[in-house]
């Protein structure tokens, strides 16, 4: 996916200036496509170049004027041409499974430390995804048009409480490699959430 294909899916809601573009991207879809303000109004440039988009400036008083975007006939077309084609599956690249794959050869208190970081960032956006969910969807349920939105949230949430657990698991089998233990003992992980059902 490119970053025009999320801008178009963007506008799809409604027209947008680029601030407010950029303010959907911090506050939903970025959660799973990200972009910073200057990559959206670069792609913006572009879309425009390729009629995908157009932009209408509307005068404020007291204000500079502000560029609202819309999609074009052609733009509806690229999104639909684009969502046509199968999605390609995320791939994970993160520098803290990598060392915890060597963790005979690390130190552990700087992982220990950078854990404590993820499980609270975790947390933090767990919770920003419940309080959307819940101000967006307060019964669990969508209009048509939305339901994409309540799935994304969904599976937003779950991923965030997945990777929380982790993080208290991988806290947990850390402290049992505490230093004046012998790297050849065995450390039991399980699962213990699933036995408490």
């Amino acid at each position: 996916m490119a970053l025009g294909d999320a801008i178009l899916a963007c506008l799809t809601e409604r027209p947008m200036t680029g601030y407010e573009l950029a303010k959907t991207f911090d506050n939903s879809i970025g959660f799973f496509w990200k972009a910073d303000h200057q990559q959206i109004y670069r792609e913006l440039t572009k879309l425009r170049g390729r009629g995908h988009i157009q932009g209408r400036e509307v005068v404020q008083s007291g204000k500079p004027n502000k560029l609202v975007y819309t999609l074009t006939t052609e733009g509806r077309a690229a999104l639909r041409h684009w969502a046509a084609r199968p999605s390609v599956p995320a791939s994970m690249k993160d520098d803290l499974l990598v060392r915890l794959y060597a963790l005979d050869n690390v130190d552990i208190e700087p992982l220990r430390t950078d854990l404590m970081a993820r499980l609270e960032h975790h947390r933090d956006r767990f919770a920003r995804y419940e309080r959307l969910l819940n101000k967006r969807f307060p019964q669990g349920t969508a209009l048509p048009a939305d339901v994409g939105k309540l799935l994304g949230l969904r599976i937003g949430l779950s991923h965030e409480r997945a990777v929380a657990e982790w993080c208290e698991e991988a806290l947990e089998a850390l402290s049992a490699l505490s230093p004046g233990v012998e790297r050849d003992n065995v450390v039991s992980i399980d699962d213990q959430r699933e036995g408490s059902g």
